[in-house]
């Protein structure tokens, strides 16, 4: 790859290399176990660990759970399993933040000795009264100059439980007037006695984020300690942290921009809401971008990392439009799986002068643009089951399905003619009538004749009873994600659930995650928690066509 070529990150880490500020890569995702990831953290993932695969460096998989009241068992493990969806290979390398909780702790008093830290008594709101404005100069808390001695001991007391909880904190000595408010003594310890999911009650100290992470990358031997553009004025802080450890080989942070979607739900705590709220019915809702989410829909690991390549890498905030993760799961799947054929809201075709009794096994292509995937046999019979928009009694014009006295091609099978229909009491359609035309047979007439339309089908008594879930965006998109107070505008149509669809009897054995294209109707997937053998259950992955269309350069290659 050429440098002109390279993304800012990747020019970075070729400088440091050069001049011998690091003589490896090491890269680290650390998610904090307080939610699923979404498809915003993909990028994150695939980006530091590609970054690591480029330069034949490390790449570290490190929980960052240093606060007990949001994590839980259930996000590790769902987060392990994610990553590893998503092609990320962490090998021997996953770590936890609280194993080094004694390191911290042990941080925290050298601090302490250096004069750098200092044990405050004012309380939360009183600490952000006297941090300032980003106009105005903090000023200096009444415990700030306590001595070494002092401070050592209250630090020791809060370790071993003395003090209720948000009666004291651990600052860092810095700068009150630094127009920088992160640098203002920031909060680097806080008393919290909660059980921990991962080191149980031994600690009730907690450290904050912004003086963990830090050290957790300094022990680790991380590099380059890649995050996203909120944490750039936390950077100095970052930064004072490792220098004053004296960390021989300090990491070095840098951010990139976080990957936005138009009109979709992305933030953890937003999706939270949803499912406690109940509008969806998990984390794993097909509606929503969490990568969980996206699995049991029918996505794929390679379409998503096609989706990150395509965004690219920058400085710059911007938003990508959802039709393009769509337009990668389309490009992935359409050469790979078969196309096959299912009825969504059926009504039954009669073919009159079909022999009764008869059942035809037909060769159809799995896939007509890829010969590599072979052949299979359907069954046809005299009774069939169409798409019930596929007929009509008084069509509109440049309509050229079924309709009384018109011909279709039945794809792979014969020519019919539509003869009529049959009603009931309050005059909806229950059968459509027909006859075939037997020397038609594999959709073709050996008079030459034309017909323009070509419907699918499968035969009634060996069609595979199944429910197809369709979705639509979760967010009403004419009025935007969020209303002014707050709430996000729903879309009462995100989900319509057809029950009663009938799908060729060769996909009965269809198991957890198996996708398939339904001819005319989308790209869909065995739905993993709700599909069982006798009752198949499948998700619309998404339509066959878009109105998206990549832009040419992409299209190239060049992002």
């Amino acid at each position: 790859m050429e440098t002109g070529s390279k993304n800012f990150i990747e020019q970075i880490i070729d400088k440091d290399l050069a001049e011998g500020v690091y003589d490896h890569v090491c890269t680290r995702f650390p998610p904090e176990p307080n939610g699923y990831l979404h498809i915003g953290h993909a990028k994150a993932v695939l980006l530091n660990y590609g970054l690591a695969k480029e330069y034949g460096g490390q790449f570290n998989m490190r929980f960052d759970d240093t606060n007990p009241t949001k994590e839980r068992s259930e996000f590790v493990e769902s987060i392990k399993e994610d990553i590893r969806w998503l092609g990320a290979d962490w090998g021997d390398h996953l770590y936890f933040a609280s194993n080094y909780f004694p390191q911290m702790y042990e941080a925290a008093v050298k601090l302490i000795r250096k004069g750098k830290a200092y044990v405050c008594d004012l309380t939360a709101e009183e600490i952000r009264e006297y941090r300032g404005t980003l106009t105005e100069p903090g000023k200096e808390s009444p415990y700030r100059n306590r001595s070494v001695e002092e401070n050592l001991d209250l630090f020791e007391r809060m370790k071993n439980g003395e003090f209720p909880d948000g009666s004291r904190v651990l600052r860092a000595k810095i700068d009150m007037a630094s127009p920088n408010i992160n640098m203002r003594d920031p909060v680097i310890y806080r008393v919290a006695h909660m059980s921990h999911q991962n080191t149980g009650d031994n600690w009730c100290i907690y450290p904050m984020y912004d003086f963990a992470h830090p050290i957790e990358d300094a022990i680790e031997g991380v590099t380059h300690s890649i995050c996203t553009l909120e944490f750039e004025d936390h950077r100095p802080l970052y930064d004072w942290v490792v220098r004053e450890l004296e960390y021989p080989h300090p990491p070095k942070q840098i951010e990139f921009a976080k990957l936005y979607l138009t009109n979709v739900v992305t933030g953890k705590r937003y999706i939270k809401k949803l499912v406690e709220e109940g509008a969806v019915d998990g984390w794993d809702d097909p509606r929503l971008v969490s990568i969980a989410a996206l699995r049991r829909r029918g996505f794929t690991p390679e379409s998503i990392q096609r989706f990150v390549e395509l965004c690219g890498v920058s400085k710059a905030q911007s938003s990508v439009d959802y039709a393009m993760l769509e337009y990668c799961i389309r490009e992935d799947l359409k050469l790979k799986r078969s196309r096959v054929m299912a009825v969504l809201r059926p009504v039954k075709l009669i073919i009159d002068n079909y022999p009764e009794g008869q059942v035809e096994e037909l060769t159809v292509p799995n896939n007509t643009e890829n010969e590599s995937l072979g052949s299979r046999t359907v069954p046809f019979s005299r009774e069939l089951y169409i798409e019930r928009e596929d007929f009509m009694e008084e069509p509109p014009k440049k309509y050229f399905r079924m309709f009384p006295g018109n011909e279709v091609r039945l794809m792979n099978a014969y020519f019919v003619k539509c003869t009529g229909c049959e009603k009931d009491e309050q005059g909806n359609v229950t059968v459509v009538h027909g006859t075939y035309d037997p020397a038609s047979k594999g959709g073709n007439s050996p008079d030459g004749r034309k017909v323009k339309g070509t419907i699918h089908w499968v035969s009634a008594a060996q069609a595979v009873k199944a429910e197809c879930r369709l979705y639509e965006n979760l967010i009403d998109e004419s009025k935007g994600v969020y209303n002014e107070d707050g709430s996000m505008n729903l879309n009462p149509n995100s989900l319509t659930v057809l029950k009663e669809c009938y799908v060729e009897p060769g996909l009965q054995g269809a198991g957890a995650y198996d996708s398939f294209q339904f001819v005319r109707n989308g790209f869909f997937c065995v739905d993993a928690r709700d599909s069982r053998p006798e009752a198949l259950v499948f998700n619309r992955i998404v339509s066959l066509k878009s109105s998206f269309r990549l832009p040419a350069a992409k299209a190239d290659g060049r992002s």
